[in-house]
């Protein structure tokens, strides 16, 4: 499950949110620049999550739900969850995952992610990896991130860019987020909805048992350890740096500036592939995330 708190999806006039991976490998590169989400995008963005046609469940269980888009259930596919969290506000959910701080107190499948710097007040890049089960290898993410408080709702999501000082890295495969990012709704003070909806290419040919996990076991443990991590952030903030959330308060941010000229769209086709299909379940070590 890709996190949205280092970066992270689609956007503008002639990138669209709305884009599937096969449109994607269809646009010329001249006509795919690196842009900023406006509110069309956060718009076509939210309605996405609320509109299920056209979406299979997967599972539903234990108050997580979690669909596949019907014609995308392959190795590239489209993901959407949704769980409600109770005794917990919007606002802290929102805060949740974008402290980068606490996330490494909670999301035990990360190796490592940092901020690469800020674009304008509400969108950067950043740099996240995380652990794969064993033998799959390890993947990683160069992601641009934007984020959208809007009344009783927030929106964060993110696409893959190239930055010319973070290339690959030789122990991790460069995976490819096409959409990620979280909805969340309040549902009055001390309530809310969180929807996370993603598409990534893991770049490479993964076992059907690896996607399969990834639906029925994978993404509900995912969900639920953001909300557990949501009930315990009131007290954990209030000890670490209370007043301190760049986030929303931009004059807090130290990060260095970004051009988005020096940005580039990270196409999947162009990264190495990497044939895992031959990998055996039993032979598979499960991550804390899946147990």
């Amino acid at each position: 499950m890709i996190p949205v708190d280092c970066g992270l999806p689609e956007i503008s006039a002639c990138f669209s949110l709305a884009f599937t991976v096969r449109e994607l490998d269809r646009v010329p590169l001249r006509q795919m620049p690196v842009q900023i989400p406006d509110d069309t995008d956060f718009t076509s963005f939210k309605e996405q999550c609320e509109n299920h046609e056209g979406w299979l469940a997967r599972y539903n269980k234990g108050g997580v739900t979690v669909w596949c888009r019907a014609e995308e259930c392959n190795t590239v596919q489209k993901l959407k969850m949704r769980i409600t969290c109770k005794d917990v506000r919007a606002d802290t959910v929102y805060d949740v995952l974008h402290d980068t701080s606490y996330r490494k107190k909670w999301d035990t499948n990360m190796i490592d992610t940092y901020d690469i710097g800020r674009l304008t007040v509400n969108a950067d890049v950043g740099y996240y990896s995380w652990k794969c089960p064993s033998p799959l290898k390890n993947r990683d993410f160069v992601t641009m991130r934007s984020w959208l408080p809007l009344g009783n709702d927030y929106l964060i999501i993110n696409y893959s860019v190239k930055h010319p000082q973070h290339p690959p890295k030789k122990d991790y495969v460069r995976a490819v987020s096409l959409l990620t990012g979280y909805l969340i709704q309040s549902n009055g003070p001390s309530s809310c909805t969180l929807y996370y909806l993603t598409q990534v290419d893991p770049k490479g040919s993964l076992p059907k048992w690896v996607v399969n996990r990834a639906s029925q076991f994978v993404a509900p443990k995912a969900m639920k350890k953001i909300y557990k991590a949501s009930l315990k952030y009131p007290e954990w903030k209030r000890k670490h740096n209370p007043g301190l959330k760049p986030w929303m308060y931009p004059e807090q941010n130290t990060l260095p500036c970004v051009s988005v000229a020096d940005l580039t769209l990270q196409r999947a086709d162009s990264l190495e592939n990497i044939d895992e299909s031959s990998l055996n379940e039993e032979k598979a070590h499960h991550s804390e995330e899946e147990d």
